[in-house]
């Protein structure tokens, strides 16, 4: 099939790649245009864009894809069906219906459970024992069209954010490119979704990356191994940001946000509203992520010091 492919972030690395393995015909890639990035915070292509660049399909990077010059720069490429994965803008129906074929999306839950920008995110923050990835055809309504195909994926209680990533981008692009092969036969049964057992995962803004240390300590460790590594939990220390990662909860007295533990060796704990949650490793403001023994045995906090 002539396939048009939509996707920004490394998640979406696997299905682009695993839609040239099936010997598809990339017509064009569609990413978002180069932003800021890294520690230089220089312009720069997206993940996508930079594979796509390195095979020479056509990259196209609108502002607007409901621009007119853009929409008629779609249609002479003339794609059977459009793939979006993690491309991080709202499609409108005239752009979903340039294919004949339509347009999929992958989306990393499975919905309806966790519809929307965050979901890897709210899965492990919310405690869900097992999450998935889900291709649906798309719809004008956010992640709520009918089902084409899904694969189910459990959820560890030492999972990061980053960890379950990696796994459902894998994962999802298998069932992509399994969904495309049956496509290409006939029909596929799509089966339509139970709106009434919808869940919302929302776009992580900077306030909800912000450890409220009242919270219990499975809720707050939870809290950050869902965040890491982007945009990673964080609190603050005598003033300045701090982000925190790899916690686990524990048993143990303490006042909320307080320090009980900065051995140089044993590391970092901080009380929370229930117990204990220790902390494997830190990014201080203007440095470089580090194990917490090793800010502890710089200028990092002592026992009794408080995190906000």
């Amino acid at each position: 099939m002539r396939v048009l492919f939509w996707g920004t972030p490394e998640f979406a690395i696997p299905s682009l790649r695993a839609v040239e393995r099936a010997g598809h015909t990339i017509v064009g890639v569609v990413t978002q245009p180069e932003r800021p990035r890294g520690r230089g915070r220089k312009p720069a292509p997206s993940p996508v864009a930079a594979l796509a660049q390195a095979r020479s399909w056509r990259v196209l990077t609108p502002e607007d894809p409901r621009d007119g010059v853009f929409m008629d720069e779609l249609g002479s490429l003339d794609p059977d069906i459009s793939v979006v994965v993690a491309y991080g803008r709202i499609l409108s129906r005239a752009v979903l219906d340039v294919p004949p074929l339509g347009s999929i999306n992958l989306h990393a839950s499975l919905l309806p459970a966790l519809r929307g920008a965050a979901p890897i995110i709210w899965a492990i923050a919310r405690g869900h024992a097992v999450t998935g990835v889900t291709v649906m055809r798309m719809v004008q309504e956010m992640d709520a069209g009918p089902v084409l195909g899904t694969a189910e994926c459990p959820i560890g209680p030492a999972d990061t954010g980053a960890m379950l990533s990696a796994r459902l981008s894998g994962m999802g692009a298998a069932v992509l490119a399994e969904t495309l092969a049956r496509l290409e036969t006939g029909p596929v049964p799509e089966v339509q979704q139970d709106h009434a057992r919808a869940t919302f995962a929302p776009k992580v803004d900077r306030s909800s990356a912000r450890i409220d240390w009242r919270c219990g300590r499975v809720e707050v460790a939870r809290l950050v191994r869902a965040m890491d590594d982007v945009p990673g939990a964080w609190t603050v220390w005598r003033g300045q940001p701090v982000k925190l990662f790899g916690a686990l909860g524990t048993e143990g007295p303490g006042d909320p946000g307080h320090v009980v533990q900065a051995d140089p060796k044993r590391g970092l704990a901080v009380a929370a509203g229930d117990g204990v949650v220790r902390i494997a490793e830190v990014q201080p403001p203007g440095k470089r992520r580090m194990e917490a023994a090793a800010w502890i045995r710089g200028r990092g906090p002592g026992v009794g010091d408080r995190f906000d």
